[in-house]
């Protein structure tokens, strides 16, 4: 892989990373951010590490990973849900950026168990598409992985119950672009619960 694209690889996670912070889509030290690179065997994932707050990664702090989950390039610990982003890589081979969040609207609506597929706003079916809403499995377990894996390949995104939301797409900044939208969706539909509406489908 060339040193230039590892680079920009690199520079973009860290930037994301400052965004999700920066809106309030993460916490502390919640969150995670990864990318598929390389090809023809000389695939590696670039993911965020653990116990580090995203607003403020740098790039030396990224760990490489190969198909296994085994690190191969960086130091200290990459993110406890390295196992869900490998597993979505693996289902879904176009996928290749992830971005897995707390977003706060979102976030509220997979602990009262509900999902984001109802078709109410044009411009989230043109581009995110339905997010449905995964099993709960507690953070950090295989358990993850599995509730998120049977949309991995027929969705853009999904809300992980009681947990948060995961995004992905072919580069970076749209897996980011979708978080966003995947929130702003939430918010809209919770404005309008809390205004006592009820949101009117668009007819097909």
């Amino acid at each position: 892989m060339p040193y230039s694209e590892t680079n920009g690889l690199k520079r973009t996670i860290v930037e994301i990373g400052r965004r999700l912070y920066a809106r309030g889509l993460i916490a502390a030290y919640d969150g995670n951010i990864s990318c598929r690179a390389g090809a023809n065997g000389g695939t590696v994932f670039w993911i965020t590490p653990s116990g580090v707050s995203k607003g403020f990664l740098t790039e030396d702090m990224l760990i490489g990973l190969d198909e296994n989950g085994r690190v191969t390039e960086g130091e200290g610990r990459p993110s406890s849900e390295s196992g869900l982003h490998l597993r979505i890589y693996r289902e879904n081979p176009a996928a290749r950026a992830i971005v897995h969040a707390h977003p706060p609207a979102a976030t509220a609506l997979a602990c009262m168990g509900r999902s984001l597929e109802r078709p109410v706003l044009p411009e989230v079916l043109l581009t995110l598409g339905p997010v449905p809403l995964a099993p709960y499995a507690a953070p950090g377990s295989p358990g993850v992985a599995e509730s998120a894996a049977p949309y991995a390949g027929t969705h853009n995104g999904v809300l992980l119950a009681n947990h948060g939301a995961v995004t992905w797409a072919g580069d970076l900044w749209q897996s980011y672009y979708y978080m966003e939208k995947l929130e702003h969706f939430a918010d809209i539909m919770l404005r309008i619960s809390a205004a006592g509406g009820q949101a009117r489908e668009i007819l097909p």
